[in-house]
């Protein structure tokens, strides 16, 4: 019995996936699609994650569609708004009915003759395996495992009397109330957490091994504020977007050629928002540049505004272990918990780990090179999104997702079957994929796909410059290879009866 046959198979109902199809439907007008999704729900990471005060980490105006203005307020937005924006969007252009949930990729594989993905996904709701087959296969599956957060070893914890969360699984009627709670970390979860759970809890203490460098921004945007009252949301939208598109490039360029310069600014900034006296260097002086690890945002300042207060505070020290009542530092100071939070970071997946077959060989994508960002060497027809780390996810899932159209249009106007990208030599120098020093990225490094010294292969990380190569550049060079569809075999000889 063959299996149900879609022209774009799209991997995963989130921030990404309900963007791709949207475009798909916009870009490319009468192509078959479905999603699979794992989960019960739709939004990615705006579902999974629960924690008190989750919020993006961008601002709206970039994380938010192209093609779908953000018209709330709040620039720096809590997480239940953007879960609401991602739904609304696929409410509106018709993709919700085309989800299928529980339906988790574990398998794809290539057939050259058949130019076409056969996937196998296991119904996480009945156990029951299924079968689909797609000309396209476009992964937009975020690249960290939603089954799992990363949590170190700490000696001890079996000692602990309170309760030790994770903020990937935050426990729905988890009662801080009064409490004392210890967030460990420093990266963009714990300083969301902190002045989050601060008003409620007795006290809330961020316990981390070093500092991470946090940047305070207006949680609105002036100038959408201005612009909003003057002009429709589809032009004001835009003119934001690149607004803050170019003030963010800049910051990350700045921070690359002059960082000592950078690394002024922003402790200045911080300082200003701390009480006098208070030991900047200890707890805010990273010994690392900036963007060598993403930038912390707090929205008009929260997190420092909680420690003026005495509802919070930062200590900076290494956990010796886990105690009854609390932790044990490496100083010797113990401090005293109820409630310990391990915000200590993701585990990356490519592809939500799915298996990957081409011709019956199962392909390593730690040993491929990715071009142009998106699509993995010798590998035909397959991309994948995978937003900035130094600026917002969604303006690259944009660009990848329009690519994509363009590449299916054009291979339709070729009347080619198959794409895929092929390494002009074999002994191409390489690079990681990402080149952040976070703690999530160097853990998994070894397990992402490579990146080349130059364009196509190279990941530059540099929105305007991706626009003119992703929009405007052409979709064929000498890194990619264009294939009519294999000759169907020819039908045996029929016996001829004798007369």
């Amino acid at each position: 019995m063959p299996h149900e046959h879609v022209d774009v198979l799209i991997v995963g109902a989130g921030l990404s996936g309900i963007g791709a199809a949207c475009h798909l439907l916009a870009d490319s007008p009468g192509k078959s699609y479905a999603i699979l999704e794992a989960r019960s729900s739709s939004g990615g990471t705006w579902d999974l994650f629960r924690y008190p005060g989750i919020r993006s980490d961008s601002d709206m105006f970039t994380l938010g569609y192209a093609f779908r203005p953000w018209r709330e307020a709040k620039a720096i937005a809590d997480g239940p708004s953007i879960l609401r924006y991602i739904r609304d969007t696929a409410q509106e252009h018709g993709v919700e009915q085309r989800i299928r949930y529980h339906h988790r990729v574990v398998r794809a594989e290539w057939s050259s003759v058949q130019s076409r993905w056969t996937v196998e996904a296991l119904r996480t709701d009945s156990g029951e395996t299924v079968h689909l087959t797609c000309s396209f296969l476009f992964g937009c599956t975020g690249y960290y495992r939603y089954d799992e957060g990363y949590t170190p070893q700490f000696p001890g914890t079996e000692r602990f009397q309170g309760e030790i969360v994770h903020p990937q699984h935050w426990p729905e009627q988890l009662d801080y109330s009064g409490k004392r709670v210890v967030v460990i970390g420093s990266g963009a979860t714990a300083v969301t957490l902190i002045p989050a759970m601060a008003p409620q809890a007795a006290h809330v203490t961020m316990l981390q091994r070093s500092p991470s460098y946090v940047l305070s921004l207006p949680a609105r945007d002036p100038l959408a504020d201005v612009l909003r009252k003057r002009l429709p949301a589809k032009v004001a939208y835009p003119i934001v977007r690149w607004k803050n598109v170019l003030v963010s490039s800049l910051l990350f360029q700045l921070s690359r050629r002059t960082p000592r310069l950078i690394k002024a600014l922003i402790r200045k900034g911080v300082a200003r928002q701390l009480p006098e006296g208070y030991d900047v260097d200890t707890h805010f002086a990273p010994t690392y540049d900036p963007w060598d690890q993403r930038l912390c945002l707090v929205p008009d300042g929260d997190l420092f505004k909680a420690i003026r207060s005495g509802d919070a505070s930062v200590v900076t020290d290494r956990i010796e272990t886990f105690t009854e009542h609390g932790i044990r530092l490496a100083s010797g100071a113990e401090l005293e918990a109820d409630v310990i939070v391990t915000a200590t970071g993701l585990n990356l997946l490519v592809l939500g780990g799915m298996e990957i077959v081409v011709d019956g060989r199962p392909v390593d994508l730690s040993r491929t090179v990715a071009y142009k960002g998106m699509m993995f060497s010798g590998v035909p027809n397959l991309a994948l999104t995978i937003g900035y780390t130094n600026a917002s996810w969604t303006l690259k899932g944009d660009l990848v997702a329009e690519y994509v159209c363009r590449l299916i249009n054009h291979m339709d106007a070729g009347g080619y079957a198959t794409v895929t990208p092929r390494l002009p030599d074999a002994a191409l120098p390489t690079e990681p994929f990402i080149d952040l020093r976070s703690g999530y990225v160097l853990r998994s490094i070894d397990d992402l796909p490579r990146q080349g010294p130059a364009t196509p292969w190279r990941l530059h990380q540099n929105y305007p410059r991706d626009v003119v190569m992703l929009k405007y550049g052409s979709v064929e060079d000498d890194a990619i290879e264009f294939a009519r569809a294999a000759p169907a075999p020819a039908a045996p000889p029929q016996p001829v009866s004798a007369a």
